[in-house]
């Protein structure tokens, strides 16, 4: 039987936000909405055809609200926790991690996920 769920995209806004040192640092929360608002208005490049994309925040970017075209979910603890449990809830559907974090990466492949860089979403 074919999936034809849409994909869903696990954005770790951690890692892509902290990928390029563009002063990220001094407003965690601000850079994360800044990460879901070029999601929200770009998609995933090079992806046709409709997407899923879930932005995980955790620490001081919690708090972030969704805005159409992206769900945000605010990890209660560690984020790559939460994001390896948004894997394995997938229900079977084709699911695209995008992270550098290479434990994160592996846990994750091993659900069955594939991953990609933050080159993927970022400019």
């Amino acid at each position: 039987m074919e999936n034809s769920a849409a994909p869903l995209v696990i954005v770790d806004a951690a890692n892509v936000v902290g990928s390029v040192p563009d002063g990220w640092w001094r407003d965690r929360r601000g850079a994360a909405e800044r990460l879901r608002d070029r999601l929200a208005a770009d998609g995933l490049p090079g992806r046709s055809g409709p997407v899923e994309i879930v932005l995980v925040v955790e620490g001081a970017a919690r708090g972030v609200e969704p805005v159409p075209g992206v769900r945000v979910e605010s990890a209660p603890g560690s984020g790559d926790d939460h994001m390896v449990s948004l894997v394995a809830g997938a229900g079977g559907r084709p699911v695209l991690v995008v992270t550098a974090d290479r434990e994160l990466r592996r846990r994750v492949t091993a659900l069955g996920a594939t991953v990609a860089g933050p080159r993927t979403v970022r400019p």
